[in-house]
């Protein structure tokens, strides 16, 4: 249905996008604002050095797939000029975060920091075709393998030995970032890593007993039941499953495609909030109290990467349980979410679906998730049969 398809092409350009464009340049020592109130008004300086990497992703990404609006160009260059000349220590790993003009404020003490600069400057490359962007985000991209059974470094803070696991964060963000960066990465390592990150996914993170993946696992895959152990995370179930369906397609895999979407289901059903609609945040696996305190907070994130995973699911398959759950969650996120009085989404609801807070954005929410969901979403409405089976 092409008004279907075109209500999330206009959300994108009319109402996310501009909001980022209006709000976030820093025009005196350049990067991006990203904690902005509803109305765009910045509320703390500091720069964060992954959302600066994912903000460069979007821009590139929009500018190469969507639109050549000199705009996002020139805000991308800007945005990596900011990271190169301040974002890494002697060593080559990124900060976390900065202040204003640039001077290193944290460390970095995990990789995720690296993944989205790797990310950012890679997208960036096919924009501008500079050697340094390319050479930065390969150099980046091999400082996150050599790292990636210790992401944390001295920063850990587990005493080892007694209750060794393992996060599902890392294997889940480098099943897309091979993908995002096979055009400077050699095929023989993309194509290693993809296999890997899929055992991970599907097999180690995984577990058969109750069709879900779990936050963290024992270093074998074992359950732990710990805080830890029990702790499922239904919104990175999910993204993961529409990252890895789009390796299925890549391979022509048609088992590991029919899993996704029966995972991907699965964690919907279980993250559902029955009584007042929307995904929860975190839950334990066998309904204990959970120690993260916003469990029941209704995230941007998580419905907007569930959003995509539906419309992925349907458009590849034609199933007709994704079909529903896409229309659901459509519509609880554009009632909920969307603010068309000043643009973007809200990023934080209370467990009735209520605003808790009105920022648009800052430490964990920049420009990334909302206009890459509604990219893919508009993307894959266009282009595939889905178009004429949605119907709002």
């Amino acid at each position: 249905m092409k008004e279907f398809a075109e209500r999330y092409k206009r959300e994108l350009v009319d109402n996310v996008m501009p909001f980022w464009v209006r709000n976030s340049k820093d025009e005196t020592h350049g990067g991006f604002f990203t904690c902005l109130e509803r109305d765009g008004k910045v509320f703390d300086t500091d720069k964060f050095m992954w959302l600066q990497g994912r903000q460069v992703w979007t821009l590139s990404m929009l500018y190469n797939q969507m639109e050549q609006k000199p705009v996002w160009k020139e805000m991308a260059e800007q945005g990596a000029e900011f990271m190169l000349k301040n974002g890494r220590d002697a060593q080559g790993d990124w900060y976390f975060s900065l202040d204003r003009s640039g001077r290193p404020l944290m460390q970095s003490y995990n990789i995720f920091s690296d993944c989205f600069a790797s990310m950012g400057l890679g997208a960036l490359y096919k924009v501008t075709g500079k050697d340094e962007h390319a050479e930065v985000a390969f150099d980046t991209f091999k400082r996150i393998l050599a790292r990636q059974d210790n992401p944390k470094g001295k920063y850990n803070k587990i005493y080892p030995g007694t209750r060794s696991l393992k996060g599902f964060s890392l294997p889940m963000i480098l099943s897309n970032l091979a993908l995002e960066l096979e055009h400077i990465v050699d095929v023989t390592t993309v194509e290693s890593l993809i296999d890997k990150v899929v055992y991970e996914v599907m097999e180690v993170f995984y577990q058969s007993d109750t069709g879900l993946i779990m936050e963290n696992v024992q270093l074998n895959g074992a359950f732990s039941d710990s805080f830890e152990g029990r702790l499922v995370n239904p919104g990175h179930i999910i993204e993961a499953m529409w990252f890895m369906m789009d390796i299925a397609d890549r391979k022509s895999d048609k088992g590991l495609m029919d899993r996704c979407i029966d995972i991907a289901l699965q964690a919907l059903e279980f993250g559902w909030d029955e009584q007042y609609g929307g995904i929860l945040y975190f839950k334990d696996i066998h309904n204990k109290p959970p120690q993260q305190l916003e469990w029941d907070q209704k995230l941007w994130w998580v419905h907007a990467e569930a959003l995509v995973c539906m419309a992925k699911a349907y458009a590849y398959t034609g199933n007709e349980k994704c079909r529903v759950w896409f229309e659901k969650l459509d519509a609880y996120s554009f009632a909920n979410f969307s603010d068309p009085t000043y643009g973007e989404w809200f990023g934080y609801l209370n467990r009735q679906g209520e605003p808790l807070l009105t920022l648009k954005g800052g430490k964990w929410k920049g420009c990334f998730h909302v206009p890459r969901a509604l990219h893919k979403v508009y993307s894959v409405l266009q282009e595939t049969p889905i178009c004429t089976a949605i119907k709002r």
